[in-house]
């Protein structure tokens, strides 16, 4: 769950967007703020889910075509989208685009794409901040909705949501930013640098973070002057219906935005081979985004620029727990980062490294702190462990967890009863005195499964802690300040945190984002996303006159009173 202050439940407040006075005088905007968080400890707020989730009921497994140009577009085959807490649930039958949908939506981007791409940079943001109204209304049913098809817990769901809205809100102001051209006269010459959008962008978002990702590649697309073309995960594809219905509500021009869901074997390599698409935005396992990343690279007939990719691709990541630090907040801290919607974040804790002379004790409590969590449907309001997201990712953690018992010592294995015969549950695993260069130490599990190691001290830990391909995420519990000036400067990872839990980047505050075999590209939700969704230009004029131009009446009066036009 995302961890910022919750304020209230009321998803209705203000609108944080400012209002255009004219090319004049500019954009006037309120300073951006956080989407608080709904308080559900509040009854009211407890009534307001219950009555989104109760709205939602009675229109699962409706059909969603792809809506490309504006028009809606059903297909011969669709596939289903089923509930993960209870998987003979048809959460919606969503069109099976191919080749042909595929190339009809590059065809319908690009044709949309100059008149995008001139349109005024408020304008752009300004739909951008009328999105985050209509998701503020609908913010309740959006979360539902999340609930059902990706057994997101309530809590969780809703950040989602107020994390798209987030989104929304910081890039289109981050647009306004970037609008004002850079100048460096000097007499006789005027510089002036600027950016342009690339073009055509296909965005392939994840599951996990079914709205809030998609939506966050999206509309930094959109509001830089790109033509982007969705495609969600098969597991989220009516969340991303649900988003594009937003999108239409604020009406963007028709070919602006496609919503093209399918299957990512079909329809992945059409849209990134495409010679006329300019750049992809990617979320996703690093199998999947070094595959795009090989294929975006080689050029096709008919391309004319080489084609930009984004990749977010996972993590390992590491908590270690200083021999001085406060227990009470390590423990809560991990069971948080590794558990939190059954460890299916890319940012999640999948490993605790403990110094030797707090591990016993760290490891006695962790477990019954583990002991304590809720395994149940997503939709139950105490729920604390839902379902993993499919029956594919279910057997892979289940083969995990056998893996592991080669590997070190189970000290903990949840059972999540007669629910594994209603849905994907899998209860936490906890793996003890794990060797760092166990498969379950460095691979990515994307499941409730946690691997402790043993460190002697600091630096062996740092060493273990590094030790693996990704560079994400990763924290550290200490109340030694020499410590936590050690760990700031050798831990190599994008987001470092420090006595809290590694989970839950708020926009803006903590932008998100790794390195190594993490990602390529600067972090979502920072000052330097949207650069990489532009191209920079440069344009020079000579402003001194070689010659004159001369005054028409004055030439026809005679040569003798012509005099050099004035330049304005």
């Amino acid at each position: 769950m995302n961890s910022r202050t919750h304020v209230t439940f009321d998803s209705t407040s203000a609108m944080h967007d400012g209002q255009y006075n004219g090319p004049r005088d500019g954009y006037t905007f309120s300073p951006y703020r956080v989407e608080p968080l709904t308080d559900f400890s509040r009854a009211e707020a407890r009534r307001a889910m219950d009555a989104a989730l109760a709205q939602v009921a009675p229109q699962l497994g409706r059909t969603y075509p792809a809506i490309i140009n504006g028009q809606a577009v059903s297909t011969a085959a669709t596939f289903d989208s089923l509930n993960p807490s209870h998987c003979k649930q048809v959460v919606g039958r969503c069109a099976r685009s191919g080749p042909e949908q595929a190339n009809e939506a590059v065809a319908a981007a690009k044709a949309a794409f100059p008149a995008w791409r001139d349109t005024e940079a408020t304008k752009r943001a300004e739909y951008l901040f009328r999105a985050a109204q209509v998701m503020r209304r609908r913010r309740f049913e959006l979360a539902a909705w999340q609930i059902y098809e990706c057994g997101k817990p309530r809590r969780e769901a809703d950040a989602d949501v107020a994390e798209s809205i987030d989104y929304c809100e910081f890039y289109g102001r981050e647009m306004l930013r970037l609008a004002q051209p850079r100048r460096r006269d000097v007499p006789g010459e005027e510089n002036v640098y600027f950016y342009e959008p690339r073009g055509v962008t296909v965005v392939i978002a994840p599951w996990n973070f079914p709205m809030a990702i998609l939506c966050g590649m999206t509309t930094a697309a959109l509001v830089t002057g790109n033509t982007v073309i969705m495609k969600p995960a098969e597991q989220s594809a009516v969340i991303g219906a649900k988003l594009m219905e937003v999108f239409e509500e604020i009406q963007l021009p028709p070919g602006v935005i496609a919503y093209l869901p399918g299957i990512g074997e079909e329809i992945g390599p059409v849209l990134v081979d495409h010679p006329d698409v300019a750049m992809i935005a990617f979320t996703g396992s690093r199998k999947v985004g070094l595959h795009i990343n090989r294929q975006a690279a080689e050029v096709q007939p008919g391309q004319e620029q080489i084609k930009r990719v984004l990749a977010e691709m996972g993590g390992k990541n590491a908590i270690i727990i200083d021999d001085d630090a406060d227990m009470d907040e390590a423990v809560h801290g991990v069971v948080a980062s590794a558990f939190g919607y059954a460890g299916q974040k890319c940012s999640a804790c999948s490993r605790v490294i403990v110094l030797e002379a707090l591990h016993d004790v760290f490891v006695a409590r962790l477990i019954e702190a583990t002991r304590s969590l809720k395994v149940a449907p997503a939709e139950d309001p105490g729920c604390t462990i839902g379902p993993v997201i499919d029956t594919e990712a279910y057997q892979r953690i289940l083969n995990t967890i056998e893996n592991g018992k080669n590997e070190g010592r189970l000290v903990y294995a949840g059972d999540a009863g007669a629910l594994k015969n209603e849905g994907y549950f899998i209860a936490p695993h906890i793996f003890d005195d794990v060797a760092p260069t166990a498969s379950i130490a460095q691979e990515e599990i994307f499941g409730p499964v946690l691997a402790v190691l043993r460190a002697r001290d600091l630096d062996h830990a740092l060493e273990i802690a590094n030790g693996t391909p990704y560079a994400l995420t990763g924290g550290l519990y200490s109340r030694s300040p020499e410590h936590i000036a050690h760990v700031k400067r050798a831990f190599r990872v994008g987001n470092l945190y420090i006595n809290r839990k590694i989970t839950g980047a708020i926009v803006d505050r903590q932008p998100f984002g790794g390195f190594k075999m993490s990602g390529i590209g600067s972090k979502a939700g920072g000052p330097d996303y949207l650069l990489q969704f532009v191209l920079p230009r440069t344009i020079t004029e000579n402003t001194l006159r070689r010659g004159f131009a001369p005054d028409v009446e004055a030439a026809e009066i005679g040569p003798e009173i012509i005099r050099p036009r004035a330049r304005l």
